[in-house]
């Protein structure tokens, strides 16, 4: 892969760095046709000659892929790229000493990935090409086994200039260096390299008898053809840019300014442009390995590898390329890439037929942002009926590019259920305006106006930077959207509830239970952040439950009352809605009677409030049973009396019983006991009568 990326580090009270990627990615395009034939053409540079005439001694452009010198003297190579990318492909070496991107790939079958279809030309858009994998039939002059790439920033100097056309000046001398090999080198093969602004894969759908890519040209993509003849001592390379409006020049002669192809604008060309010869300082130059013999630093073999004739992991001649672009010089020092795609090709024409290609990543081309939100996952209660003052913020600082601008915009999502792992990557409220940000010595910090979120729940920022150093604004993809610390919870509030029950009642009378409901928050306003309106009160139920007689662990309810509330009050049982076995608050047998008020909750408000479990403080009433009254006469009474042998009787006046609990009238017995004759002191009973009772 390659490596480059526009890295946002974002200071905020937690700290860290997360990958967040900006579309806001460019490309540059090479395409090179190289002769097979070519030989040395000077004896001032033999190979192994460290010669860097496009950046200044950054990189080894020698003719062959193994560093010359020691890491850190005179240049990288391509080796230590290798070793960068993929260190068991290239061991015995060290990584780059400064790249600021770098790509390795290799081709892992030799049947692999071929273009296929008219379609697959340089001048027509990406998802027009079409390849497949295994069809064989490829020249083996036109197959490739590596490519390979890495990107140097330069200080300015007379021989890296960062000057490009119209005296634009970048900060840096931005070098590109390319490479590839192939399997043969029996025969002319031409050979390109393209570095897509925006992602390419090889993921599409059905095209031209193949398999499409996905992705298109973004305007700026750069194609460079290179064409070595005359056995090298003739270098030719062609500069252009990806331009939709662009039609063809009638001379196919390449001219700076014009269109040398549809879709694509002239931007530079050199007859002399062989990195030994070119004049220094040069904006691109290519070569070949001028010999047989050359040394791979990977696991390479040809067509033709045969014992100590042509060993193992060597060269023939023709069969390394490598080649630099100075992008500063060519108004490009701004760009970064998101991919490289090498190519061979059937001639050095724009509109040649595509053959053979490798596709590599090429970093994110993006930036690296923290936002780091006000309040933590701790959570935080929402209070009176909200949270104010949530805010996040973010240092910027972008790297892979020295020219940029942009805008970040803040978007705040949720509320989700506390327990939920959904993150802002989609959706939201934008927060506030998008903020205009540029590079600078300082690294501009950029907070959000304070949000206010009215429900309780997980909540998550996102963050978005939009570049606009090119002048067409490139979508964004969520900063830092999944990481923890971009989420906070706002914590529903508890509310309080105390009961009381009514007063200890005689038999026959109604009971009662009131819970004073307080500390609620209201509903959420609309919508839940930045509420425009502000929400109800708090609702819900209260929902009372009423146990005995005498029954001391509240196993079986006898009547339930459900009120619904409308914030903080005072709520009675006998103003909600019955549905026990009851049938009213009035019970029917003498005991000791329990009730329990529960609130349900309303978010932001907690959603289960158990007041009182059973035997809670103030919530038995005693129901007394009733005392009725009795009164009796004789039959006769002194002084009259009744003549003996004459029955005597006695009645009782039972008033004041209550009905039994299933509704019959009160019974028990009445006992007559009768005492003489003188007997004043009713010391001794003569006669007993027991008499059952039914009712007053």
């Amino acid at each position: 892969t390659c490596r480059l990326a526009q890295s946002v580090t974002v200071s905020g009270r937690a700290g860290g760095t997360v990958m967040w990627k900006s579309k806001r990615t460019w490309a540059l395009g090479a395409a090179l046709s190289l002769m097979a034939g070519l030989t040395l053409v000077s004896s001032a540079h033999a190979v192994g000659t460290v010669i860097d005439p496009v950046g200044g001694g950054a990189f080894q452009l020698d003719g062959n892929p193994k560093q010359s010198v020691p890491t850190g003297t005179a240049g990288d190579d391509w080796d230590n790229v290798c070793h960068q990318v993929l260190a068991t492909a290239c061991p015995s070496v060290s990584n780059t000493t400064g790249a600021t991107a770098v790509s390795w790939v290799a081709e892992a079958n030799p049947n692999s990935s071929i273009f296929t279809g008219g379609g697959s030309k340089d001048p027509q858009n990406v998802d027009q090409w079409a390849w497949k994998d295994g069809a064989g039939g490829l020249p083996d002059k036109d197959n490739l086994e590596h490519s390979f790439a890495a990107r140097y920033s330069q200080t300015p100097s007379a021989t890296c200039p960062s000057t490009g056309p119209n005296n634009t000046v970048f900060p840096t001398c931005e070098v590109l260096y390319f490479g590839s090999d192939r399997f043969d080198n029996s025969g002319d093969a031409q050979q390109g390299f393209w570095f897509f602004q925006k992602g390419i894969t090889l993921n599409g759908g059905a095209v031209g008898g193949g398999t499409g890519f996905t992705g298109t040209h973004t305007p700026g993509d750069v194609l460079v053809i290179s064409d070595f003849s005359n056995g090298g001592a003739t270098s030719t390379i062609t500069v252009y840019s990806w331009t939709p409006s662009c039609t063809k020049a009638a001379s196919n002669t390449p001219v700076p300014g014009t269109c040398g192809d549809a879709n694509l604008l002239t931007l530079g060309t050199s007859t002399a442009a062989n990195c030994v010869s070119a004049t220094i300082p040069a904006r691109f130059c290519g070569l070949v390995n001028p010999s047989n013999g050359t040394v791979a630093p990977w696991a390479y073999a040809d067509k033709t590898t045969t014992g100590t004739t042509h060993p193992v992991n060597t060269y023939l001649q023709g069969e390394f390329y490598e080649g630099a672009i100075n992008l500063s010089a060519l108004g490009l020092g701004g760009e970064c890439f998101a991919n490289v795609l090498s190519e061979t090709r059937s001639s050095t024409a724009t509109t040649s037929v595509l053959k053979d290609f490798v596709l590599g990543g090429c970093g994110e081309c993006g930036s690296r942002i923290t936002t780091v939100p006000s309040v933590g996952a701790g959570g935080v209660s929402i209070g009176t009926g909200t949270v104010s003052g949530v805010t996040d913020s973010a240092t910027i600082a972008v790297t892979g590019t020295n020219t940029w601008t942009g805008t970040l915009q803040y978007t705040l999502c949720g509320p989700f259920a506390a327990a939920s792992t959904t993150n802002c990557s989609t959706g939201g409220t934008a927060i506030g305006s998008a903020v205009t940000v540029n590079q600078g010595t300082t690294m501009p910090v950029v907070s959000t106006p304070a949000a206010t979120v009215s429900s309780a729940g997980r909540s998550c920022w996102r963050a978005a930077f939009t570049s606009g150093t090119d002048g067409v604004p490139h979508a964004s993809d969520p900063a830092d959207a999944t990481a923890t610390n971009e989420c906070f919870t706002v914590n529903p509030v508890t509310a309080g509830v105390t009961t009381s029950a009514s007063a200890s009642v005689q038999i026959g009378s109604a009971i009662d239970d009131t819970a004073h409901l307080t500390g609620t928050a209201n509903q959420p306003g609309t919508p839940v952040i930045n509420p425009t309106t502000a929400g109800a009160a708090a609702g819900g139920t209260i929902t009372f439950r009423l146990y005995g007689p005498d029954d001391a662990t509240c196993a079986t309810v006898i009547e339930t009352s459900v009120v619904n509330v409308s914030g903080n009050n005072d709520y009675t049982a006998s103003s909600g809605t019955l549905s026990g076995t009851l049938g009213s608050l009035t019970p029917k047998s003498a005991g000791t009677y329990r009730w329990i008020a529960n609130y349900s909750g309303d978010l932001p408000n907690t959603l289960a409030n158990t007041a009182n479990a059973c035997n809670g403080t103030n919530e038995s009433v005693i129901v007394t049973p009733n005392t009725p009254a009795i009164s009796t006469i004789a039959t006769s009474a002194p002084p009259t009396g009744s003549p003996l042998g004459t029955a005597i009787d006695d009645t009782a006046h039972l008033t004041g019983t209550a009905n039994k609990p299933n509704g019959s009238a009160a019974t028990g017995t009445i006992t007559f006991t009768l005492y003489g004759p003188n007997d004043a002191t009713c010391a001794t009973a003569i006669e007993t009568s027991v008499v059952n009772v039914s009712g007053d």
